[in-house]
Formats: structure tokens, C-alpha cells, sequence
């Protein structure tokens, strides 16, 4: 089985990168990918787009790059900052949380007194980062800037834990999967999307100027192999989910069929997922003009949206191998 590149994957998921300020892991990207791929170019709305030029059908490859955040809208006379959600923000998981914003400076999200946990809701949260008053506050931050959760990736010989595993486990699956091509016939667009926490926004400018033939995003999805979990027949350890539906797409059944016939064909093990809430690019990928046929490869995730999401390491080498051959293969629709 290949090897995995933790110094890339920790690189990925510790660098700063909300919705709508993606430009540090579009960077980090391009530095990775430079030579192997014919163009790179990022677009108005952020979107890194990789182009590996081939004869066959227009296949556009997606990954998120953005993470959930928070974003300031008041600071108080005393100095604490009270904050809006960048995507799908619990507050439960939030409380006592660090977070760090793009300059660097760290604070703690602490919770005005509740007699409940029933009352516990983002609007009792504020963000301590330790100033005495608005004024010194107003100096370290302002308002409308953004931070994220703030802690750092932990890779083990079977598991990885860390913040920004959505999507940023996508991301390396795309990267590692290129690097193993070659003499692809398929003309490939390797797209790195902007805001896709937001409403799924890069993935639909994106569409809608490549004019894909097909699509294929790479996503997380949620598993059900926790104690009494809400039940779902994809859990870790099991391989690479091949989506059927969400809520924001039923997948194309030739696409679907075509990635279960190519892991069949190579004895990579897979589940198939039926997710009843969410949605990731393809979502907006396959309604771009008239339509686009499209799926998804998603890597079971628990935990989703927290500082500790956990993936198993089977299942992204398996994800990227299968990724591979998806590629190396001409999909007929």
C-alpha cells in the first residue's frame, strides 16, 4: 500500500484557512503541486484550479479548501468579542475552545452564566484574548476578522485527529492521487474550492466556467459506529464511501457505478453511503448549466466539525488508491 505524507497532511491541517480566506492553502497547494500538472490558475471567487490537459472527457476533480470559523461583530467596553458562525459552528463543542485568528493572536471562547445546558447557545459565547478593555481588544483585533479552533494534528501509525480534517483530508487525497498519474487520457481539473462551508460557492463558479464532462468530489461524511449513534451503514477502518445521496444530491448512478466497478476491479474495500443531511460540491457541481453527471468519494469521519475529527489511515490510502485508478480508466456516461 502506498506511503502516507504526514509532513503534507500536518502542513494541511494546521494552516489557517476560513471560509473566504483560502489564499494560504491555495499557496501551500501550488508549492505542491508546481510540474505536476500543465496550469494552475486561482479564479475571482478563490477557487485553485489545477489543469492536467488529456484527450478524453472533462473530469473535474473537487476539495474544499475553507474550514469553519468564527467571525467578530462586537467588542465590548471590557474587551471580549462576541462572534457570528462561518459554517456549521455548535456551541457545545465550542465552549472552552482556543481559537487563533489570521494575525496570530489566540483567545479562548468562554460562556456567560446559564442555569442550563439547554441555554447554551452562540450568542452566550464571547471570545476572551486577553485585553484589558475595547481599546487594547481593538488593537489585537477588529471587527469582521475571522479565527478558527486552535490545536495541533495528531498522526499515529492508524489515526489522524485534528481540526480541518473537512476538508482539508479532501485536499491531500487530490494532491497524493495526481502525484501517482501518469499517462492519463482523461483531461483532468484538480479544483482546490473556495467557501464551500458557506453554501457550496467556489465548487459553482468553478462548474460553471470548466464546463465539466463529469465530476467527483472528496469529502468526509459522517459515520455510524459510535455508541448509539444515529444509525448509517459507513463506519471507520471499512474504506473510501461512495455516496449515493445527501441532501444536496442524489449522485449520478453511472458515476456511482463506475467507482464501485473500479474498487471491485482492484480489491480496494469500500461501503456505500446514504447521508440524510449535508451535502458537499457536488452538490453545486452537478445543477452547473445543464447539468453535470456526478459523485462522491467521501472518507468516514467522526466527530464532524470540532477540533478532533478522527479518520482512519486505511481509509485514506485506500481512498487515494482508488482515486487513482478511477483516473487512470476512461469513465463512459
Amino acid at each position: 500500500m502506498i506511503s502516507l505524507n504526514t509532513n503534507l497532511l500536518q502542513k494541511l491541517l494546521s494552516t489557517y484557512g476560513p471560509s473566504g480566506h483560502e489564499l494560504n492553502i491555495s499557496n501551500l497547494i501550488t508549492e505542491e503541486i508546481q510540474g505536476l500538472v500543465d496550469d494552475i490558475k486561482i479564479d475571482s471567487l478563490g477557487n485553485l484550479i489545477a489543469h492536467k490537459k488529456g484527450s478524453g472527457p472533462k473530469i473535474m476533480l473537487a476539495g474544499h479548501m475553507d474550514q469553519i470559523g468564527l467571525m467578530v461583530t462586537h467588542i465590548d467596553d471590557n474587551g471580549f468579542l462576541r462572534f457570528t458562525n462561518i459554517g456549521g459552528i455548535s456551541p457545545s463543542i465550542s465552549l472552552s475552545q482556543r481559537v487563533v485568528f489570521a494575525n496570530g493572536t489566540i483567545g479562548v471562547i468562554g460562556c456567560e452564566h446559564i442555569d442550563s445546558l439547554k441555554d447554551l447557545k452562540l450568542e452566550k459565547l464571547y471570545i476572551d484574548i486577553g485585553a484589558k478593555d475595547k481599546n487594547e481588544a481593538k488593537e489585537m483585533v477588529s471587527i469582521g476578522d475571522t479565527c478558527v479552533y486552535y490545536n495541533h494534528p495528531i498522526i499515529d501509525d492508524k489515526k489522524i485527529i485534528s481540526q480541518a480534517i473537512d476538508d482539508r483530508i479532501g485536499c491531500f487525497i487530490m494532491i497524493e492521487a495526481l502525484k501517482l498519474l501518469s499517462n492519463i487520457e482523461n483531461d483532468l481539473y484538480f479544483v482546490f474550492t473556495a467557501q464551500e462551508e458557506v453554501g457550496l460557492r467556489g465548487a459553482k463558479t468553478a462548474a460553471y466556467g470548466i464546463e465539466p464532462d463529469i465530476a467527483i468530489a472528496f469529502d468526509v461524511t459522517a459515520t455510524g459506529d459510535t455508541p448509539k449513534a444515529k444509525l448509517m451503514d459507513v463506519k471507520l477502518g471499512d474504506g473510501p464511501a461512495i455516496k449515493i445521496k445527501d441532501n444536496s444530491i442524489l449522485c449520478h448512478p453511472k458515476v456511482k457505478e463506475y467507482m464501485i466497478k473500479i474498487a471491485k476491479n482492484n480489491n480496494i474495500p469500500y461501503q456505500l453511503e446514504v447521508l440524510e443531511f449535508g451535502g458537499t460540491d457536488s452538490g453545486a457541481i452537478h445543477l452547473s448549466k445543464t447539468g453535470v453527471p456526478s459523485g462522491v468519494l467521501s472518507v468516514p469521519c467522526r466527530y464532524l466539525h470540532s477540533t478532533c475529527e478522527m479518520v482512519f489511515i486505511s481509509d485514506v490510502k485506500n481512498t487515494i488508491e482508488l482515486t487513482k485508478y478511477i483516473l487512470e480508466n476512461n469513465i463512459e456516461i
